[in-house]
């Protein structure tokens, strides 16, 4: 067993942007959710994406409204998306969306923000005829968390991203978690929590109240050194664990951390 303390982990469901399903399989999605939630995950994680990364939307769950069935197959793991992009809906129906998904589950919303960077799938989904430029979008991020707290008053909030000057930054006055992604190294990590913990400063906050967690994949038959990250500051972890839909991999990942007892 893995000598992984004080951390939870939670588990991105697979929902066909990374051709896991066979076409838009929700039954696959909620086994996997159910299966999660049975070995003591904390939480369970959408990717709000459209379409796949080749363009195909034919075969991609949309993040929201799967999340709202999933509530109807589980009863205690915490629902998040990682992350949801700003950019797709208006700050107040996103307020009101998630308020809906909190009143269908039972509160348990963990509600992920992001700036978004997948151009050809805003493209292709007539938001516009180019993404806009990064300072446009770290605005309209701004103004959404500003909404969702005006709002959703304390609900959990988690933003995704690892930017030093603007997001961080953002993280630090308005979020409730960050979220760093794909990486292994914990001395990643540990520069970016030192950034953040600045920025706390900066605005009189302590950084303690701030969870930090970490996206990444594990593959089948990859080590991954949660000891060594969690001594670098995580706390905790959500994993997409390849291959997404196989349940009896999933049942080896879990016992290799002790998931239900971290």
């Amino acid at each position: 067993m893995t000598d992984v303390q004080r951390v939870r982990f939670g588990l991105v469901v697979p929902q066909g942007w990374r051709g896991d399903l066979a076409g838009r399989d929700f039954e696959t999605a909620a086994l996997v959710a159910r299966r999660a939630e049975e070995l003591g995950f904390d939480s369970i994680w959408l990717y709000d994406h459209l379409q796949t990364r080749d363009g195909n939307p034919d075969v991609v769950l949309e993040c929201w409204l799967t999340l709202a069935a999933l509530a109807r197959e589980t009863s205690r793991v915490q629902l998040g998306q990682i992350v949801t992009c700003a950019l797709y809906r208006n700050p107040a129906l996103l307020a009101q969306m998630a308020s809906t998904l909190d009143a269908a589950s039972g509160d348990r919303v963990f509600l992920g923000l992001g700036a978004g960077w997948d151009e050809r799938e805003y493209v292709d989904f007539g938001y516009g005829e180019a993404l806009p430029p990064i300072r446009e979008r770290l605005a309209h991020l701004e103004r959404t968390l500003q909404v969702l707290r005006a709002r959703r008053g304390a609900r959990p909030i988690l933003v995704g991203g690892a930017g030093e000057k603007i997001l961080l930054r953002l993280v630090a006055q308005y979020a409730d978690a960050c979220n760093l992604s794909d990486s292994l190294d914990p001395a990643f990590y540990r520069h970016k929590l030192d950034v953040l913990r600045a920025h706390c400063d900066a605005v009189g906050r302590d950084d303690t109240e701030i969870l930090k967690t970490a996206t990444f994949t594990v593959r089948d038959g990859e080590q991954v050194d949660f000891a060594a990250l969690t001594g670098a500051g995580i706390e905790y972890f959500i994993v997409y664990v390849e291959p997404a839909a196989d349940l009896r991999r999933l049942e080896r990942f879990a016992s290799t951390v002790d998931v239900a007892n971290v």
